[in-house]
């Protein structure tokens, strides 16, 4: 004997919780057909097992089917009747050595666990073909529960994966408040957690909680996540339907599981404008042959038989509302639970006839007492094949091997809805095989247009690249804002969560999505700036050249020799140098050029500087030996004079060869300044060097300086140490707010003020020193007398 308990009725309207009566009274209402296929494929199944020679070929199985009508409380009246052996009608008993052997059932999680718990003591094996709930996998707390379908473990991870695929991050989650409900939705919960899923809110209500329901409704209507995952019985489900309808909520892209994705009791009318598109996962269907015309011939003939002196059995005289199902076969093509209930009785079928000890040949041993807790023992080791070839076993948890269909809302030609199958989840296959989807047949919920394309529904929209994610406070991790990426990083790919920084050498682009490589600045010969400051070295080159050759031409002139012709050629040769070193700031810096540039200057200047300091000791010499019984010109005559500046250009020369010896100036890439270029100039090598040749080059200055303005008091016809002073202050002027100027100006700037410097400088001796004698020898020759010189013209 196998017990079967579903819910053919889902109302009751009268129950009376009576034990003793046989059989209890139970007034119920609206007819669920879904659970009426289930029973009659149960009785299907029995005879069909009956009929099979080779399966308990002398043992006959019979049936007791009770109507739960939806409600827990019947359930328990159900597993007593059941334990006690009361029967579903006033028929003889059969002779057995267990009231039942096995329950089929229920198809609810919830009610499975009270049923299993009821029945628990006697170890009556009970084996649900739609219980997912993980929690009876439990064998300690389920020992004796099995399952034709697989747990929600599988399920519900699927879930998270399938709103991962479409790139949902937001979703909206509502559960049935039940054993089912709560816990798929803990393990899709922690599923979509490890997925990056994130969660706007979750809620969850019961059949008998409407005010729970109402919050439920406007939770939706207010939330801004367009994917709702509902893990919920169809019950519940029919429930929120219908209070979505009822306040127009459409739009929403529901992700389903299989206890209502195909329940055929949510298609009405207006369903289709909530649940339209719908995706989720359905128990596979499989072909169970002759089970069709049973369910729409079959079962008929046999229990409601039409002719003359035909009686009517007690269930066509108890059971009116279901005789209206009696041409209806509409739903039979969508059947998917059957073939679950069809092989859970072949599993008792095959358990007993193992431990009946049962052959072909000599039949069963029916003088074995077999307890349900044998066939919980046979059950786990059970491993057959069913008429199309299908393996069935059970995993250790009681459980079948999860394989589901997915299936997708869609409306037919002729209006009516269909479940389309749009893919499978198949958890025996190996990784990377398991899940296959055929976007392209999914329609979307929405008009045409919407229709086509998968909804979005997200908190905050994708960060490009050159953008990085900032979560925003207090906030689920999918909720941020894209901040652009920090000047000298990128980001190239979508939704970073953080910036990388360029290499040294390269910068961000301005897009800030790859490295470039930064700018390369010097002062090049094509930078307007050089070119302007070229044509001022090489003007100053051409008079000083045009100085030497007036100076040449009237060297034998009183005004050429009594400026001291060898030291005027030798001065305009050192401004000569003065002028071209200045080229050698200009262009790429290399490491000769480095040490070129500042040694160059160094000693060219002091050599010019010397010469100007020669000039100054001879004029004050000069006048100091028209004193009478003065000889002091022997002690600083052209030997001296030459010597001199020999001297002091080579207290130079030791310097640099020093600074170029210890630490030479070499050419350095300078990121400092700029973070978006580098500044390509010379390093100094050593500060001390490069101090040292501009602290001689000033001392050499400021002597001169002071040695000229000593003789400034000379005769106004011979005004040499005048224009001197003059020379030497504008040097030093120069020089003076050089140092500020160069220390504040940024790259190639700085090297363009070291090159003014330079030129102001040469500039300021030449015209200070030589214009004046050039106006004379030029436009007033006739001053150009020894008479006029000596001051007495």
């Amino acid at each position: 004997m196998i017990g079967g308990v579903f819910s053919i009725h889902s109302k009751i309207s009268e129950l009376t919780l009576s034990f003793t009566e046989t059989p209890p009274r139970l007034t119920c209402s609206s007819v669920n057909l879904r659970e009426f296929r289930f029973a009659q494929t149960m009785i299907f199944a029995i005879s069909e097992i009956n009929q099979n020679t080779l399966l308990l070929p002398n043992i006959s199985v019979g049936y007791r089917i009770y109507d739960n009508c939806g409600s827990t409380l019947s359930s328990m009246r159900a597993a007593m009747a059941l334990m006690n052996g009361e029967e579903l009608t006033g028929g003889p008993r059969c002779s057995g050595q267990s009231a039942v052997h096995a329950i089929i059932g229920e198809s609810e999680s919830s009610s499975t666990i009270v049923l299993t718990r009821t029945i628990g003591p006697f170890k009556i094996p009970v084996i649900s073909h739609s219980a997912t709930c993980e929690c009876l996998s439990s064998r300690e707390d389920f020992p004796s529960f099995f399952r034709t379908i697989a747990s929600d473990l599988y399920q519900s991870r699927a879930l998270a994966h399938l709103v991962k695929h479409f790139g949902w991050s937001w979703v909206g989650t509502v559960n049935s408040d039940s054993d089912y409900g709560n816990n798929g939705m803990a393990i899709f919960l922690a599923a979509a957690k490890e997925e990056g899923v994130c969660v706007e809110y979750t809620e969850k209500f019961h059949r008998a909680q409407p005010e729970k329901l109402m919050k439920v409704v406007e939770v939706i209507q207010q939330s801004t996540a367009r994917v709702i995952v509902a893990f919920m019985a169809h019950v519940e489900m029919n429930n929120l339907l219908e209070q979505m309808s009822l306040h127009n909520i459409t739009g929403r892209q529901f992700i389903g599981v299989e206890a209502w994705i195909t329940a055929d009791s949510l298609v009405t009318p207006s369903s289709f404008s909530v649940l339209g598109g719908s995706l989720g996962f359905a128990v596979q269907k499989a072909n169970v042959s002759g089970l069709n015309d049973f369910l729409i011939r079959g079962f008929w003939d046999r229990e409601c038989p039409v002719g003359k002196n035909v009686v009517p059995t007690e269930f066509c005289k108890n059971n009116h509302d279901l005789i209206k199902f009696k041409d209806y076969d509409d739903d039979v093509s969508e059947l998917r639970y059957s073939s679950n209930i069809y092989k859970a009785l072949y599993a008792v079928a095959f358990s007993l006839h193992k431990e009946l000890h049962c052959s072909g040949s000599q039949g069963c041993d029916t003088t074995r007492k077999i307890t349900p807790w044998q066939v919980v023992e046979s059950l786990k080791q059970v491993n057959f094949s069913i008429k199309n070839g299908e393996q069935v076993w059970f995993d250790s948890t009681g459980a079948a091997v999860a394989r589901y269909e997915v299936v997708n809302w869609q409306r037919g030609p002729d209006g009516s809805v269909h479940f389309k199958p749009v893919g499978y989840y198949d958890a025996s296959l190996p990784m990377g095989q398991k899940f296959l989807l055929k976007t392209e047949d999914i329609v979307w919920p929405g008009e045409k247009e919407e229709a086509n394309t998968p909804p979005v529904s997200v908190c905050s929209t994708s960060c490009n690249p050159g953008t990085h994610k900032v979560l925003q406070k207090g906030k689920p991790v999918c909720c941020y804002d894209c901040v652009p990426c920090a000047e000298g990083e990128i980001n190239n790919s979508t939704d970073a969560i953080g910036c990388n920084k360029c290499p040294e050498e390269y910068w961000s682009n301005r897009r800030k999505d790859k490295c470039v490589l930064k700018i390369v600045e010097f002062l090049s010969f094509t930078d307007a700036m050089s070119q302007i400051l070229v044509f001022f070295t090489l003007f100053g080159i051409v008079l000083t050249v045009a100085v030497a050759a007036l100076f040449l031409h009237n060297k034998d002139t009183p005004l050429v020799k009594a400026n001291n012709s060898e030291l005027s050629f030798l001065l305009l040769f050192s401004l000569t140098l003065c002028f071209l070193c200045s080229l050698t700031f200009i262009g790429r810096p290399s490491h000769w050029s480095c040490m070129l540039r500042h040694t160059a200057f160094g000693i060219t200047f002091v050599l010019c500087i010397s010469c100007v300091l020669g000039k100054t000791i001879v004029v004050l010499m000069a006048f100091r030996a028209t004193l009478p019984g003065s000889n002091v010109m022997k002690w600083f005559g052209p030997v001296q004079q030459r010597l001199s500046v020999l001297a002091f250009t080579l207290i130079q020369v030791l310097i640099c060869v020093l600074w170029l010896t210890i630490n030479p100036p070499f050419p350095f890439k300078n990121m400092e300044h700029y973070k978006e270029k580098i500044i390509l100039e010379c390093a100094l090598g050593s500060p001390v060097g490069f101090w040292a040749v501009l602290g001689y080059i000033g001392l050499l200055a400021m002597l001169c300086f002071v040695l000229a303005f000593l003789g400034r008091n000379l005769p106004d016809n011979f005004n040499e140490a005048k224009f001197i002073t003059f020379s030497m202050l504008i040097f030093c002027a120069v020089w003076i707010t050089f140092i500020p100027a160069y220390v504040s100006s940024p790259g190639k700037f700085t090297v363009a003020v070291e090159i003014f410097a330079i030129l102001a400088s040469s500039y300021g001796i030449l015209f200070c020193i030589f214009a004046p004698k050039c106006f004379i020898l030029v436009f007033k020759p006739e001053l150009n007398t020894k008479k006029h010189l000596m001051g007495k013209g």
